[in-house]
């Protein structure tokens, strides 16, 4: 294990696409996977009995159940002089009750001898990003196949591969300590406004030079402020935590829910706001004219138009001169809304962080006129024929300043 790379969260996998008679509760009640090479390689031969196993299925707009149950490895045949036949058996449980034919199945080994028991839709985006996570390539067909998490294959935990372990439910702690004192004096003990706390991110990251380099500013300063948000959410849930949850009539089921949720919410809405504001500090430090959150038809309100709002309502402007960019950290389904906005603008764009896209999703974006702007640094998640199509942020703001010199010509 090695620490800040993916063996720290898993040691090796094995895939494979589920079959009708793992599915199908009247083909058969087995609950088992047959204990293939694939699985074999895994697992070991040794007989494991009820070790706890994470059961999780995640759908393509933020859908997702889990179960924590266990699972026994076993030789059906221990008993035979020359035959082996090795099983994985589980209960019956709410995720593999979802699971469908042709399902992506991942029986993933953890470092603390647990194991997650992984199922996601054929050709989704979290499909995606599972296979560029364990580095599986070709065909995933209904025979186990095992991938080790090896020195050479072990990467490194960045933006992307933390996106996918948390799309997991997979805790990434920073080891950044050194600077809570710091943040906690800065800003005594609480969350400041999101472009207070973004721009003390940006003031405390060295070596960055957005007019270099765009899309490594972008990811840079994205991450960094997520390490020390993180940081800093640990401290005040901690103490939270310590103050308890108890009233005088016993414990206080609701209060801890609404906290529950309001650390969910506030993680949710601040890395959006966040990579707005990080937007906006690149584009500045690349004299980008533009304006934010301008109104333009229905009172709709694109996250940036170019070069202006005064010029978009400009009957006499070039329409074509004329760019929006909607900011989203993640896409999900929510890309549509991009759609209404703007609407003298066709050719719509949209940044976004989330690795992986499914081709079901990009190919749909493609016919409605949507261009897909995502950093370099996670172009690497797509698939090869979705590579090309892909705009980076350095050639969007390109683009832009491109139009702008025309303008002034």
């Amino acid at each position: 294990m090695k620490k800040g790379f993916l063996s720290e969260y898993f040691q090796g996998v094995s895939v494979k696409r589920l079959s009708s008679v793992e599915v199908n509760a009247e083909a058969s009640n087995q609950h088992e996977f047959n204990g293939a090479r694939g699985l074999l390689n895994l697992l070991g031969r040794d007989k494991l009995s009820d070790c706890p196993a994470r059961f999780l299925w995640l759908g393509e707009e933020n859908e997702g159940i889990s179960e924590d149950s266990f699972v026994t490895w076993y030789d059906s045949r221990e008993k035979h002089l020359t035959r082996t036949e090795y099983r994985l058996y589980f209960r019956s449980n709410p995720v593999m009750e979802l699971a469908q034919v042709n399902d992506l199945l991942i029986v993933a080994k953890r470092p603390n001898n647990e194991f997650m028991i992984i199922v996601v839709s054929e050709g989704s985006t979290i499909e995606n990003q599972l296979l560029w996570l364990f580095n599986l390539h070709g065909n995933i067909e209904a025979k186990f196949q095992y991938h080790q998490i090896e020195e050479e294959e072990n990467i490194q935990v960045d933006f992307a591969v933390r996106f996918i372990l948390e799309e997991l439910g997979i805790e990434v702690e920073e080891p950044e300590s050194e600077r809570l004192d710091n943040l906690l004096e800065k800003f005594n003990g609480a969350f400041p406004k999101t472009v207070i706390f973004s721009d003390f991110a940006r003031n405390t990251i060295s070596g960055i030079v957005p007019q270099d380099d765009p899309d490594q500013a972008l990811l840079s300063w994205i991450e960094w402020e997520e390490k020390l948000f993180r940081r800093m959410e640990r401290h005040i849930v901690s103490e939270r935590l310590n103050n308890g949850f108890i009233e005088p009539e016993g414990a206080d089921v609701e209060g801890f829910i609404k906290f529950s949720l309001s650390v969910q919410n506030r993680r949710k809405s601040r890395i959006g706001h966040a990579l707005e504001h990080h937007v906006e500090a690149v584009f500045k430090a690349c004299n980008v004219q533009y304006d934010r959150q301008a109104v333009t038809e229905n009172k709709t309100k694109p996250d940036f138009l170019f070069p202006s709002m005064k010029d978009y309502h400009n009957t006499s402007f070039p329409v074509h001169e004329l760019s929006m960019l909607g900011v989203k950290s993640t896409c999900k389904d929510r890309w549509r809304q991009v759609l209404s906005e703007a609407a003298k603008i066709e050719n719509k764009h949209l940044l976004t962080l989330q690795p992986g896209i499914s081709e079901n999703q990009t190919n749909e974006m493609k016919s409605n006129n949507l261009q897909l702007v995502i950093p370099k640094g996670l172009h690497q998640t797509y698939q090869d024929n979705q590579q090309n199509w892909l705009m980076s942020f350095s050639d969007f703001i390109m683009m832009v300043k491109g139009k702008a010199r025309v303008l002034s010509q």
